[in-house]
């Protein structure tokens, strides 16, 4: 059976759409933008707002906040591929059971291998559980703990390990914020009150169930996967499966296993490969049209990262974009291509850096949106965590 044919165009096109990036499908709160990218990525603390800024018109930090520590229907949590996101609570429990157990196994893991280095520590597996239960004790009926409060209350267990032991990079490495990360990982504990301003992060930490005001009961893994595969592909597909293994963090097994429980087709992809829609997403003759427009994304945003394959809006410019461990940084888009990256001068304005020609018409537009993100931004210094390539060969000219 010949397999619809998808161009990269229509691809491009129908993430600007779903995403919310096409100004005729902007989202209407903080709740749609996440639930249409299912999930915002928030390791560096200014992303989730900028990225709601480039999806919802009027959108102010106060509304994200207000989600965030008032409403609390929007959830920071540490998930697919060990990367903080914000989540809305019915999102939240199908990521927590998908990829929860994993990456929490993973953290344990990966401390027990340092614990078992130590001379102090002669039972690693005890010396967990027992830190986690003392962690877990601290955080009830409501009460909010910062790290340092954390690690103060704790003197027992604020140990340290030496990690990388002769390397640059190693040293004493404290061991109670991993056991929160790990707690954090499997929805234990969760980021609560941020003390610092909207573009940093000084968090309290709290119980995930006095947190909601109710129990989170994720699903078993199985159907956990399935419904975060499923809301994949209605947000970023088609897609191939070595999409969906890098955007989850997860195995082949456990994506072919979510893909044969879903109504789902076969697509043609312009490369040649094979990829996935659900089999009522039907491509449209609309998703070759939809007039261009300029887009700045923050760096880390779910659009830059949610494939692995991404020539079809990337091109040639992946260099200047995404550091050695494929963190991508700040970008400039312009009709669903990647055109360009973008940083704060020392003079506080939004800067614009093209890796690409483009018609005058077009270069007003990035210009337009830059002079609107310098506006809306005021006097914050926001700070990138992992700055784009092209930024640092930037500064090495100066």
């Amino acid at each position: 059976m010949t397999r619809p044919r998808v161009t990269d165009r229509a691809r491009r096109n129908r993430l600007l759409r779903r995403h919310r990036l096409a100004s005729e499908t902007r989202a209407h709160s903080v709740i749609e933008a996440a639930e249409s990218m299912v999930g915002l990525h928030s390791t560096t603390p200014s992303t989730v707002y900028l990225a709601a800024w480039a999806r919802i018109d009027g959108f102010t930090p106060a509304s994200m906040d207000d989600a965030l520590y008032v409403d609390r229907s929007l959830v920071k949590q540490l998930a697919m591929r060990r990367t903080l996101f914000v989540f809305p609570r019915d999102l939240l429990r199908e990521a927590v059971g998908a990829v929860g157990p994993r990456v929490t196994a993973s953290e344990r893991t990966n401390m027990l291998r340092d614990l078992r280095r130590s001379e102090w520590c002669t039972d690693p597996d005890g010396w967990i559980d027992a830190a986690r239960a003392a962690v877990a004790a601290e955080l009830v009926d409501g009460v909010t703990l910062t790290s340092s409060q954390i690690r103060e209350r704790l003197p027992e267990f604020n140990r340290t390990v030496i990690v990388s032991p002769g390397k640059s990079y190693g040293g004493a490495n404290p061991m109670l914020p991993r056991i929160i990360n790990m707690m954090s990982a499997a929805a234990d504990i969760v980021r609560g009150p941020n003390s610092a301003g909207w573009h940093m992060s000084r968090p309290s930490w709290s119980s995930m169930r006095d947190w909601l005001g109710e129990s989170l009961d994720p699903p078993d893994p199985a159907t956990a996967y399935a419904a975060m595969v499923r809301r994949w592909l209605a947000s970023f597909g088609p897609g191939t499966e070595t999409d969906l293994v890098w955007w989850l963090g997860s195995t082949k097994a456990a994506v072919r296993q979510a893909l044969a429980q879903l109504d789902i087709a076969e697509v043609e992809l312009d490369d040649g490969s094979v990829g996935y829609v659900l089999a009522d997403d039907v491509v449209s003759p609309d998703d070759d049209d939809l007039e261009p427009q300029a887009v700045l994304l923050p760096e880390l945003d779910s659009t830059t990262m949610g494939h692995k394959i991404r020539d079809f809006y990337l091109g040639p410019h992946g260099e200047h974009i995404f550091d050695r461990n494929g963190n991508g940084g700040q970008t400039v888009w312009w009709d669903g291509r990647i055109v360009g990256g973008w940083y704060r001068d020392d003079d506080t304005s939004i800067r614009v850096h093209l890796f690409e020609k483009l018609p005058a018409g077009a270069r007003r537009a990035v210009d337009d949106r830059a002079n609107e993100l310098t506006a809306w931004l005021g006097g914050a210094q926001i700070r990138p965590g992992y700055p784009a390539p092209f930024v640092r060969g930037l500064r090495d000219q100066r």
